[in-house]
């Protein structure tokens, strides 16, 4: 018999193998210098942005505790899939966190992955924000260039509020990179016309709702006017992509709220923050409506933290709470975005520059008003979603304003970019004086920053009249470092101190309950991972609860007796702190405020009976979150323990 060998592989072409080693090499050669066309600066300068974000956000995270109402919330995930999907702040799924659970599902997952710890929880943080960097960098970069995008990263990386946050567990670094991206579909969707982009961008937009609801919206007006003002297609087709993106907008913002209020109640935890316990009521009331327009609008409360940020109004955000978190640029960005505007005002209608400026000019715009204004719930760390606006026009006016001052031929360029210079630097000086009595770092600050504007206003006219480009370049230098002394001092200090995780802020306390160093619980090292209960995060009195201590969690875990929930307290943040102390299920019956419904007298007789429930803390200042009936029916039928006030045992 004759064996037929095996026909011969295909060859490939001795030429193809040649060419792919080059082409990896040049692939891997431009991720660290860049493009051939970009300045040799370029390239390491984003490197170095990127190490200085990643080294500001992640340094010493071990001292780092979080917010311990988004820690149990993740730790009750990794526990239990039901807890998981539908964002239960403990494992027994009794009661929702007051947020949809995308950014929960973010922590939640790395945790599952490398076990339950502070780094496991901080490190998609660290990753998003950084993202956030390199993502309005490459934006800026594709309409500006390499100086404009070096600045608006640099600025970015440096605000003060935005480094205090994403070494904080709450939701809000997730919301912005999401932004972000929508943002980065969208511009790619302006320049060349076409569908998905603009699609993906919508998609994008709808999980950051599912990150922070109503708040990821804000930018939506400016996202709608630059598409439908400066996409490469004619009318008809816009408005039909238009309406094409909002259905996957609505789609993937609402997926998630539907399948939940189509479970039965009985079947899922109580939705936190509602007031007839749907999703719905949520979007609307607590983190929609009730944030704008307060406790007195028709929907919605005010809930916890309104005062947090100062007295509503246009002066919000430059006040003494909230001025060094954010406020340092924006002067100067108000002045960019007009000056761009009047610059690119007989552009094309497709010119992609006005459109960049339009998108971030809206961003910016569209975010102050919604923060100063609110009369509801507002903390200061919400401000971070403004920050890539702020930035993004500080990079980009700089490179405008100062090409009009060296080649516009008309004479009130010649002062746009000196007087813009001189205002932020006034402002930066004012904004370093107020702490100035709190540590040597903002005094150095507050010289740096006065001499090196002076430096670069005096400069910038003295080369534009003597016509020295040098010494404009010198100046223009001086003027980033008077811009951008002020927030490094503050985001230094967050990176070397402790924030409050429910609030955090950087820089030196100014009211607000907020600050570097502020109070958080003791005793935990931030050093789990083992996937073990998560045991000291929060030792010692337990937020929002005195009643409760260390020992009473022990006396709790030793007579538990099989039960599902280890007690029932008042509030999330009495319920959190026991959880992270104890790794078991708490109930928390009155939700973030208290007021929630959550409990019922004849839900509470259920889990007694049932045996999934044995004891509660009955609130010793007044019965907030538990109601009247249920003090008086708790007091009544069960047993008073009597070494620990307030703690009482049914069943």
């Amino acid at each position: 018999m004759t064996t037929l060998a095996p026909p011969p592989a295909p060859s490939v072409p001795e030429g193809r193998h040649r060419a792919a080693v080059p082409a990896a090499s040049s692939r891997l050669r431009r991720l660290f210098t860049g493009a051939p066309e970009d300045p040799r600066w370029a390239r390491p300068a984003l490197w170095a942005i990127l190490v200085l974000a990643v080294a500001l956000y992640a340094w010493n995270l071990s001292s780092v505790t979080g917010n311990t109402f988004y820690d149990a919330a993740v730790w009750s995930g990794t526990r239990s899939w039901k807890a998981f999907f539908f964002g239960a702040l403990d494992s027994g799924s009794f009661i929702t966190v007051d947020k949809p659970p995308f950014a929960l599902w973010v922590m939640g997952l790395s945790a599952r992955v490398f076990g339950y710890g502070t780094w496991q929880l901080l490190l998609p943080m660290v990753a998003v924000g950084t993202g956030s960097v390199a993502l309005l960098y490459r934006m800026v970069k594709r309409d500006f260039g390499a100086v404009a995008a070096t600045i608006a990263g640099l600025a970015l990386t440096l605000t003060p509020i935005t480094v205090a946050l994403t070494r904080d567990t709450n939701p809000d670094p997730v919301l912005v990179f999401l932004m972000l991206l929508g943002a980065a579909a969208l511009m790619k969707a302006v320049r060349t016309g076409r569908l998905m982009p603009l699609v993906w961008s919508a998609v994008a937009i709808g999980f950051a709702f599912n990150t922070k609801m109503m708040q990821a919206y804000v930018v939506l007006p400016a996202f709608f006017l630059v598409y439908l003002w400066a996409a490469r297609a004619g009318l008809g087709r816009r408005i039909r992509n238009l309406a094409v993106g909002t259905v996957a907008l609505v789609v993937s913002s609402a997926w998630w709220m539907v399948v939940v209020d189509l479970v039965p109640a009985s079947s899922r935890p109580y939705i936190g923050g509602s007031t007839d316990n749907t999703v719905w009521d949520l979007v609307v009331g607590y983190n929609g409506f009730g944030r704008i327009f307060g406790a007195g609008s028709s929907v919605g409360s005010q809930g916890n933290g309104a005062g947090f940020g100062g007295e509503a109004g246009l002066y919000r955000l430059f006040n003494s709470i909230m001025g060094g978190q954010i406020s340092w640029l924006i002067p100067f960005a108000l002045v960019a975005l007009i000056g761009g505007l009047v610059l690119r005002g007989r552009a094309p209608r497709t010119d992609a520059k006005r459109a960049a400026l339009l998108l971030w000019g809206g961003w910016f715009v569209l975010h102050y008003l919604t923060f100063a204004l609110a009369e509801g719930t507002f903390h200061p760390y919400y401000v971070t979603a403004m920050a890539p606006g702020v930035a993004a026009l500080a990079g980009i006016g700089a490179v405008m304003l100062h090409k009009a001052f060296r080649e516009g031929s008309a004479a009130k360029w010649a002062w746009v970019l000196p007087a813009a210079v001189a205002v932020s630097t006034v402002w930066a000086v004012v904004l370093l004086q107020r702490v100035s009595g709190s540590g040597t770092l903002y005094t150095v600050a507050e010289v740096v920053a006065g001499v090196a504007g002076a430096v670069a206003v005096i400069g910038l006219l003295l080369g534009r009249f003597t016509k020295r480009q040098r010494l404009t370049g010198i100046a223009a230098l001086a003027a980033v470092v008077a811009l951008l002394a002020g927030p490094a001092a503050y985001s230094a200090s967050a990176a070397g101190s402790g924030t409050n995780g429910t609030n955090p802020t950087a820089g030196p306390s100014t009211g607000g309950m907020g600050g570097g160093g502020g109070q958080r619980p003791s005793g935990g090292s931030g050093t789990e991972g083992t996937g073990g209960p998560p045991s000291g995060r929060a030792a010692g009195g337990t937020g929002g609860d005195s009643q409760v201590s260390a020992a009473m969690i022990s006396y709790l875990k030793k007579n538990q007796d099989g039960a599902t929930w280890l007690v029932a307290v008042a509030t999330d943040q009495a319920a959190s702190s026991i959880i992270l102390e104890s790794g078991e299920p708490v109930i928390s019956m009155g939700g973030w405020s208290g007021s929630d419904n959550a409990m019922t007298l004849a839900k509470l007789k259920s889990l007694v009976k049932s045996g999934s429930l044995h004891y509660v803390v009955i609130s010793s200042e007044g019965g907030q979150g538990t109601n009247s009936a249920i003090s008086t029916w708790v007091k009544k039928n069960g047993t008073a323990v009597s070494d620990y006030s307030g703690l009482y045992r049914l069943g």
